[in-house]
C-alpha cells in the first residue's frame, strides 16, 4: 500500500477530520493518513475522550478504501493492533494485543484503536477509517493522571522518540497486516492473534454496560468475535471491556 501522510501541528480529531472530508466528497485515496502532533477532541470506544498534548503521543487516522461489510470492521482493528504490537516488540517492549482494540504492556494501555466504516451512496465509495493513538512521549506523571493504567514508549525505554519516525516504522508493519486482512480476512490472522492475545483457556470477564460475563477464552470467530466458555455453554461476544 502506498501511504500519503498529511501532518498537522494541532487538530481536534484525526478520525473526525478524515470522515468529514470523505462525506463532503473529497477524493481520498486508500493509504491516505491524517496525523497530528496534538489532538484536542479525539475519542475512543464508548465515546471516551482521547486527548494528546503537543508532541506527547502519535495520533493518526488511515483511510482504506474497501467494500468490506460492517461486520468486518473489528477484525481490521485487530490487524492494526498486531502491527502496533510487533512495532513495540521490535523496540524490546513486551506488548500484547487486548481484544477488541487495545495494545497493552504489563497490563497497562499503550495504544488504542478506533475504526469506523464510511460510505458515499452517490459515488459509490466505501471505506474504513482506522484511528490509532499510540503513547510515545507521555511522561510517568501524565500516565498517572489517567483514570486507567497507562504507559508509553518513553516510560518503558526511558528514551523519547520522534513521532514522524515512529509512524514511518509502524507503517511498514501496518502495510503487511492490512494486506493479510484484505486477502484473507480475520481467518488469515486468527492464529497469530490468538497466540498474542491468548492463551486459550485463560480466565476472562467481559463487561458490556451493566452486564458482566465470566468464563474462559475459547477462541475467536471468523469476524474476530470473542468466544467465551461459560458455565452455561459457549457464548459469542461482539463488544465489551475485557479484564
Amino acid at each position: 500500500m502506498k501511504f500519503q501522510i498529511e501532518w498537522f501541528d494541532k487538530i481536534a480529531s484525526t478520525n473526525a477530520s478524515m470522515r468529514e472530508r470523505f462525506l463532503q466528497g473529497s477524493k481520498i485515496e486508500s493509504g491516505h493518513i491524517i496525523a497530528a502532533r496534538e489532538q484536542t477532541a479525539g475519542r475512543g470506544r464508548q465515546d471516551r475522550k482521547w486527548l494528546s498534548a503537543d508532541g506527547a503521543n502519535l495520533c493518526f487516522s488511515l483511510f482504506i478504501e474497501t467494500n468490506a461489510k460492517l461486520i468486518d470492521v473489528p477484525s481490521l482493528t485487530m490487524a492494526a493492533a498486531l502491527a502496533v504490537t510487533e512495532t513495540l516488540n521490535a523496540k524490546n517492549i513486551i506488548a500484547a494485543p487486548k481484544w477488541p482494540n487495545d495494545v497493552l504492556v504489563n497490563g497497562k494501555k499503550i495504544c488504542g484503536i478506533l475504526s469506523e466504516r464510511v460510505e458515499r451512496a452517490e459515488t459509490p465509495t466505501a471505506g474504513i477509517i482506522v484511528g490509532i493513538g499510540l503513547n510515545v512521549n507521555m511522561t510517568d506523571d501524565e500516565a498517572k493522571a489517567i483514570d486507567r493504567p497507562a504507559t508509553s514508549i518513553l516510560i518503558e525505554t526511558l528514551q523519547s522518540a520522534d513521532l514522524s519516525q515512529t509512524l514511518d516504522t509502524l507503517l511498514q508493519l501496518l502495510d503487511y497486516w492490512i494486506s493479510e486482512w484484505e486477502n484473507f480476512g480475520f481467518p488469515g490472522i486468527r492464529e497469530i492473534w490468538t497466540q498474542r492475545a491468548g492463551p486459550l483457556g485463560k480466565s476472562l470477564s467481559v463487561r458490556d454496560g451493566d452486564i458482566i460475563k465470566s468464563g474462559t477464552l475459547a477462541g475467536f470467530g471468523d469476524h474476530g468475535e470473542l468466544q467465551l466458555q461459560t458455565d452455561t455453554g459457549l457464548e459469542t461476544i461482539w463488544s465489551g471491556d475485557v479484564s
